[in-house]
C-alpha cells in the first residue's frame, strides 16, 4: 500500500476508531448494521475506470464517485477467468473448484454445505434481493434448483438465469420466431437470449434497456425496504458480448451505424461472430463504451438513491468485475496482458471499490494483492454475522480501518482444467495445456510453463521459468498440495 493511502486509513480510523474496532472485531451493535448494496459488472476491462487514470477514451463519472468516497484496489482477482465459476466463488466466499465447478457448465453451487452470502445475512434479519444475473452453472433456470437465487438465501429476484441477456429484447415471441428461423435454416449456434425477464419465479416479458431496468429495479428495491436492513446484488450483463445491442437514441447521438444481431437465414453463427470482434468491428470500442455508459449510469441512479433516502452513511456499497476485461469486445486492460478465458493477468485482476462513508477510508487506492472472495468475509463483518467456516478470503475490515495496513492474501490459487496459475508475492506461475477455447473467442493463450516477476513485469513479458526452476516447482508444488486438497467432486 502506497504512503499516502496508509495515512487516509490512518486518519479515518482517527475519526471512528470504536465503530472501526467494532466493525473489525465482529461485534458490530444490531442497531448499526449496515444496508449492503453488492454491484458486479460483467467482462469490464481493467483500464476501464475513469479513475484508474489508464484509458483516455474512459468516462464512468459515477463509479469514480463511488470510488472518491471509498477505496479502490488495485490487485484484486476473481477466481476465475470466466464467469460462472467466478461468481460461484463470489457468493460462497471460497474457490469454487471445492464443489466442483472450473469452467463452463457443471452444478453450479449445488452443495448446501457452501453456504452463500445471503443465506448468512438471512440469520442475521436482512431482507435479500437479487437484480440482473445469474449465472452459476447448467441447472440455473430450473426453479427447483439450488442455483436459482430464491433457493439460496434471496428473498427477491428480478432478472435472467443464463451466461448472456440480449440488451433489448426481452419478449418470448422474439425468441421464439429466432429459433424458428434458425431451425428452418439448419444452422447450429449460440441462443442471442431475447426471451422475458425473471420476476420472482415467474417470466415475463417486458421491454425496454436491460442496464437501465436494472437499475430502476435495483432503486424500487431500496425504495422498498428502506426501514429494513436489506442486501441487495446488482449483477449487470453490462458490458458483456454483445455489446452492439445499443438503444437507437445513443447509436445516432455518437454517429454509429451499428452492426447487426446474428440472422440465421442470411449466414453461420460463428462468421457473424469473429465480424463483431476484436479487430473487425471499426465500431467495437464504441460500442463498447456505450455499454459502459449505461452501466455507469444506473450505477449512478442506485448511489443517487442511496443517497436521496438519506442511507449513505447506513449503507455499504461495494463493486467488482466478475472477470478480467473482454479483449475481443474491445475492453482495455491497460498494462495487463490477455484477456477473459486466459489466466494472464488481464483475465483474473478485476476492478473492485468498497465504499461505506463514515466508516471506512474516502479516496485511498490500495495494492495489497485481494480477491473478489473477501467480499464475503468483509460484509459479513460489516453486518455482525459469522463468518462460515468454509470461507477462504479475508476480512477485509482490518485493512480498511487502518489497523492491519499490510493485509493481503500471501497466496492465490486458479484452475480451469486447461490452465493454472499461482501468486505468491510477486511471482506468479502459469501452465497452460491447451488454447482450444482461446483460439475460439479470438484471444492470445501461449503454451508452456511460465514464471514471472509482477512487480517488474505486470505485463508478464519475460518468462523467468529457465532461469528460477526452484521457484517454479515451488509454484507448482503449492498447486498440487490445493488441488489434493480438493479431494473428489
Amino acid at each position: 500500500m502506497k504512503r499516502r493511502d496508509f495515512v487516509r486509513l490512518m486518519g479515518a480510523a482517527a475519526i471512528f476508531p470504536g465503530s472501526l474496532k467494532a466493525i473489525a472485531d465482529g461485534h458490530l451493535p444490531v442497531a448499526e448494521q449496515p444496508n449492503i448494496v453488492l454491484i458486479i459488472a460483467d467482462d469490464q476491462g481493467y483500464a476501464d475506470l475513469g479513475c484508474a487514470g489508464l484509458a483516455r477514451d474512459v468516462a464512468t463519472p459515477n463509479l469514480d464517485r463511488l470510488a472518491a468516497r471509498g477505496t479502490r484496489f488495485t490487485q484484486a482477482y476473481a477466481t476465475s477467468p470466466i464467469c460462472n465459476p467466478s461468481r460461484a466463488g463470489l457468493i460462497t466466499g471460497c474457490y469454487q473448484q471445492r464443489y466442483g465447478t472450473f469452467w463452463y457448465g457443471g452444478k453450479g453451487i449445488h452443495d448446501p454445505r457452501f453456504a452463500t452470502l445471503p443465506e448468512t445475512l438471512a440469520k442475521q434479519g436482512y431482507v435479500n434481493g437479487l437484480v440482473g444475473k445469474v449465472h452459476y452453472g447448467s441447472h440455473d433456470h430450473k426453479v427447483e434448483n439450488r442455483n436459482f437465487p430464491l433457493n439460496h438465501g434471496f428473498d427477491e429476484f428480478y432478472g435472467f438465469t443464463s451466461p448472456r441477456k440480449h440488451y433489448i429484447n426481452h419478449r418470448a415471441e422474439a425468441e421464439a420466431e429466432f429459433q424458428r428461423i434458425k431451425k428452418e435454416n439448419g444452422k447450429r449456434g449460440q441462443s442471442l437470449r431475447q426471451g422475458p425477464m425473471w420476476e420472482g419465479r415467474e417470466k415475463k416479458d417486458t421491454t425496454g434497456f436491460s442496464s437501465d431496468l436494472f437499475g430502476r429495479k435495483a432503486c424500487e428495491f431500496i425504495e422498498r425496504h428502506r426501514e429494513e436492513k436489506f442486501f441487495l446484488q446488482i449483477s449487470f450483463n453490462a458490458v458483456h458480448n454483445f455489446t452492439h445491442q445499443l438503444p437507437e437514441s445513443y447509436l445516432d447521438e455518437h454517429d454509429l451505424e451499428g452492426y447487426t444481431d446474428w440472422d440465421p437465414a442470411k449466414e453461420e453463427y460463428y462468421d457473424w461472430y469473429k465480424k463483431g470482434r476484436f479487430p473487425n468491428n471499426p465500431e467495437g470500442r464504441a460500442h463498447y463504451l456505450g455499454q459502459l455508459h449505461y452501466l455507469d449510469r444506473a450505477v449512478g441512479q442506485v448511489t443517487d438513491r442511496v443517497r436521496a433516502l438519506g442511507l449513505e452513511e447506513k449503507t455499504i456499497i461495494l463493486f467488482v468485475g466478475d472477470n478480467g476485461g473482454s479483449t475481443p469486445i474491445y475492453a482495455d486492460n491497460g498494462p495487463l496482458r490477455g484477456s477473459k478465458y486466459t489466466l494472464y493477468e488481464g483475465g483474473i485482476r478485476v476492478p473492485m471499490i468498497v465504499s461505506w462513508p463514515g466508516r471506512f477510508a474516502e479516496g485511498a487506492v490500495c495494492d495489497n494483492m485481494l480477491s473478489a472472495m473477501d467480499l464475503y468475509p468483509t460484509i459479513c463483518s460489516a453486518a455482525g454475522a459469522e463468518i462460515p467456516g468454509h470461507v477462504e478470503g479475508v476480512d477485509l475490515a482490518p485493512l480498511l480501518s487502518g489497523e492491519r495496513p499490510a493485509l493481503a492474501h500471501d497466496t492465490l490459487i486458479w484452475d480451469t482444467g486447461q490452465e493454472v496459475a499461482v501468486r505468491q508475492g510477486k511471482w506468479k506461475m502459469r501452465v497452460a495445456s491447451s488454447n482450444r477455447y482461446a483460439r475460439y473467442e479470438m484471444v492470445e493463450l501461449e503454451e508452456g510453463e511460465f514464471l514471472h516477476d509482477l512487480e517488474a513485469d505486470p505485463g508478464e513479458k519475460t518468462n523467468l521459468a529457465e532461469e528460477h526452476p526452484e521457484i517454479l516447482e515451488r509454484l507448482k508444488g503449492v498447486h498440487r498440495k490445493w488441488r489434493a486438497s480438493l479431494g473428489e467432486k
